[in-house]
């Protein structure tokens, strides 16, 4: 199943491809954090990258229409920061999410999770050539580039693009569903006590994003453009396409 399909999946076929890219998620992770080395390596890696997309999309997140958006983008959709806590509250909560959340709910959260589990394949991929690289006082541009080329799958980085925008899209959508707002006040008490604070905090961040942007059609369009951008100037040989 890949992302251009979600539109089309009944409540069902999303809630069993939600739990598989959850468990992949969290496999991935669990992975990645049993060696501490390279999970060292993995931590800086990703924190350079949301340094790179800060700079990049700055303009957005200095703005005030764009900036609550833009930073839902870089702290809860591509992150350093450990989620394994969500990871687990998400395994956990499936069953019920799946009864509570609207269909558009469940859809932004699986284009959320694959684009997670996509990134953690790709950043595997890169912290593996870099290697030791990642073990000095800062990565190079120009290292990450040659890694960036090594490394390929211009598919795989394409659909990255593609799946940001999509889950920006099922966001939106989701955001302006009528009663979505009184659910999430009544979920907040229950979720809480219930051990489920970080993926409530997930769904209110995006959904309070959205919902203030109005609009998000532009917003994306820049991200998008500019991310695709970025990617096929490293393919060409750009070092330094910021």
């Amino acid at each position: 199943m890949t992302s251009h399909e979600s539109s089309d999946l009944d409540r069902a076929t999303c809630s069993a491809a939600l739990a598989a890219f959850i468990a992949e998620v969290a496999e991935l992770r669990r992975s990645a954090l049993a060696d501490p080395v390279l999970g060292r390596r993995r931590l800086v890696l990703r924190e350079w990258q949301v340094s790179r997309l800060a700079r990049t999309h700055a303009d957005l997140l200095g703005s005030e229409r764009y900036g609550q958006a833009a930073s839902f983008f870089l702290s809860d959709l591509y992150s350093p920061k450990d989620c394994g806590e969500r990871d687990a509250e998400l395994e956990r909560i499936l069953p019920l999410m799946n009864s509570m959340l609207p269909l558009s709910g469940l859809r932004a959260l699986l284009l959320a999770i694959e684009v997670d589990a996509l990134s953690e394949r790709l950043d595997v991929a890169m912290v593996h050539v870099l290697g030791e690289q990642l073990d000095g006082p800062g990565l190079k541009q120009e290292a990450y580039a040659a890694a960036y080329r090594k490394v390929g799958d211009r598919p795989g980085r394409e659909m990255q693009v593609r799946l940001i925008g999509e889950t920006g899209e099922a966001l939106d959508a989701f955001a302006h569903k009528p009663f979505v707002r009184m659910a999430l006040k009544m979920m907040h008490g229950p979720a809480k006590m219930a051990g489920l604070g970080e993926l409530q905090v997930f769904l209110e961040r995006g959904f309070d994003a959205f919902r203030t942007m109005r609009d998000a059609g532009e917003f994306l369009d820049l991200i998008v453009s500019r991310e695709r951008a970025f990617s096929k100037a490293l393919f060409a040989g750009n070092d330094l396409p910021f």
